[in-house]
């Protein structure tokens, strides 16, 4: 089995650059670009470093620093449903070329899968939300507990 092919070593000034984006909260797919490291990378060398990474809390929502990129407002299931049953709709139309009938396809499957995670993305994030709130609680406690232990 071959080894993977590593890219191009970190300098002193990356991995000073890397821990003041760290402390600073960035995420991994900003670091990565002003770094002009892939994300994977970023994260190894993070790991690697014994970084600690600060995850975000937002609006209401929460999400770890991550590559991806999802839009502010993600479409409600009603809205996907609307197309599916739109594309449905018109593909039973007679006289479709080709090209009209796989786009209609495409978008069926799409408005098809998207119903199918999208309650599954939203648990993952309440449960990463609950995650969150519960490491808050500990850090406290762990204050307290420390600033009870030292007064003794």
């Amino acid at each position: 089995m071959e080894a993977m092919p590593k890219g191009k070593p970190w300098t002193n000034e990356q991995e000073k650059q890397l821990r003041a984006f760290v402390d600073a909260g960035k995420s991994f797919r900003e670091i990565s670009v002003a770094l002009e490291k892939s994300p994977e990378a970023v994260r190894a060398k993070i790991k690697r470093l014994g970084l600690e990474v600060v995850k975000h809390q937002s609006a209401g929502s929460c999400s770890s620093t991550s590559n991806e990129v999802l839009p502010h407002e993600l479409i409600s299931m009603e809205e996907a449903l609307k197309m599916l049953v739109g594309a449905l709709k018109l593909a039973c139309t007679p006289g479709l070329s080709k090209v009209e009938v796989q786009r209609l396809q495409v978008v069926a499957n799409l408005s098809r899968n998207y119903t199918r995670e999208l309650p599954v993305f939203l648990r993952i994030r309440d449960v990463e939300k609950r995650l969150f709130e519960i490491e808050g609680r500990m850090v406290e406690f762990a204050k307290t507990f420390e600033s009870y232990c030292s007064s003794k």
